[in-house]
């Protein structure tokens, strides 16, 4: 009897220890289901494709530089004896800036002036009087010798008559033959005395008088030059940057006495890729950003590149910054924004919806009706800093996830935050 009684007893407790971890197991599946389905929907930000206008934008930084600056250096090496302009002053092209000590320089030029004048008159005086007094020499030469042929003809002949009737005796015939050639040989020499005086002495003494008054005016012309050096003047109009000496010390040749930069405005040169250059022009509109300044400045496109720089392949572009007050400093680190063209009806979602993969292709997440996302692929166009341009691959229907989406794997359950139309998923969200 009592062998009975301990059989029923434990088949009760093994019946009562089933029945509780059956239970237990119903209570922790239902607990694991539960904990999986909250996992599961994720919070993310959606909106849908917008359509409006975006305009390509080429960003680069760069340094603001003076749109035109003039190093002054002297071409001689001297004491500076004044100085009539401080740092910072505003100075107009052609201002006379420093002078330096230039008196031998000045009595260079005044022995130049005298060298000149000495032989301008030089030359008036072979011109005027040496060359037609030659000339009118060698004519009388000429005249008298032919007049001394004639007279020695003459008496050849009558002495040659004499002879032949016997009057004369032969020897006397002879000498006066002998006269007759002498004077021909004088008169032959005396004409052409004359034609070389009138057909290469007289050019030639010109050309040498003329000779040395050019020299004269060359001498002359450097050593005014020497003292025009003694001058600093200002090539363009701008303001005094760099003024490193003072009066009494030596402005050496070669080497930057005073630095002028034209500020009314500034140039940032940027460096961009070939293609983003393509669709560029001169007049273009652009941004630059300027540390310290809130709201970016309105710049243009003044230059760009005709030729690729050899060493990074990419074109240099200037964009040119009015700067009338001088409110910008030369020198500033500044981010440029060059915008290009414009699609007026474009397809566009955040920058941040994009999801590049390693192979350069593109994708978004969409949202489907079940609250479920699908990666899909698209092909983008423009981008800016904050939107990018779709070119295929979702539509202005289609409901993308914006913020909160990387990471997440295709058919990942979502929950959808914020309100208002952008975020409907044309179901609903449990």
């Amino acid at each position: 009897m009592h062998a009975q009684t301990n059989s029923s007893s434990q088949r009760w407790l093994a019946v009562i220890a089933a029945l509780t971890l059956g239970c237990v197991c119903i209570w922790g599946c239902r607990k694991n289901d539960t904990s999986i389905e909250g996992a599961a929907a994720v919070s993310v930000q959606a909106e849908h494709p917008a359509l409006g206008p975006i305009s390509a934008e080429i960003q680069s930084d760069a340094i603001l530089a003076p749109l035109a600056e003039a190093a002054i250096e002297p071409r001689i090496s001297a004491p500076i004896r004044a100085e009539y302009v401080q740092r910072g002053a505003h100075v107009h092209k052609g201002q006379l800036l420093i002078t330096l000590e230039d008196r031998d320089l000045e009595g260079n030029a005044l022995d130049s002036q005298g060298n000149l004048a000495a032989a301008q008159a030089q030359y008036r005086a072979t011109t005027q009087a040496t060359i037609p007094e030659d000339a009118q020499k060698a004519q009388l030469d000429v005249d008298q010798a032919k007049a001394n042929l004639e007279v020695a003809k003459r008496t050849a002949n009558e002495r040659e008559r004499l002879f032949r009737e016997g009057a004369l005796a032969g020897r006397d015939a002879d000498l006066a033959a002998a006269a007759e050639v002498q004077a021909q040989a004088t008169y032959d020499s005396a004409v052409k005395h004359l034609q070389s005086v009138q057909n290469t002495t007289k050019q030639t003494s010109a050309e040498a008088a003329g000779g040395q008054v050019t020299s004269a005016k060359g001498r002359l012309i450097n050593a005014e030059a020497q003292v025009s050096y003694a001058n600093l003047r200002s090539p363009i109009d701008g303001v005094v940057t760099e003024r490193p000496l003072f009066p009494g010390e030596t402005a050496a040749a070669g080497t930057p006495a005073i630095t002028i930069m034209d500020t009314s405005s500034l140039v940032a040169k940027l460096h961009i890729a070939q293609g983003a250059a393509q669709n560029l022009k001169v007049g273009g509109e652009a941004e630059i950003q300027i540390p310290g300044i809130e709201e970016p400045q309105a710049a243009t496109v003044s230059l760009i590149s005709p030729t690729l720089d050899p060493g990074s392949t990419t074109v240099e572009v200037w964009l040119k910054l009015p700067n009338s007050g001088g409110r910008y400093k030369v020198g500033t680190a500044v981010h440029a924004v060059i915008h290009g063209y414009t699609i007026p009806n474009a397809v566009q979602l955040p920058a941040a919806a994009i999801l590049p993969a390693d192979d350069g292709s593109t994708a978004v997440l969409v949202v489907g009706p079940d609250s479920v996302v699908h990666k899909r692929a698209v092909r983008i166009g423009i981008r800016t800093l904050d939107k990018v341009q779709i070119l295929s691959g979702v539509t202005p229907a289609d409901l993308v996830v914006t913020e909160g989406g990387y990471g997440l794997d295709d058919g990942t359950k979502v929950a959808v935050g914020g309100t208002g139309e952008n975020t409907s998923t044309g179901g609903s969200n449990d």
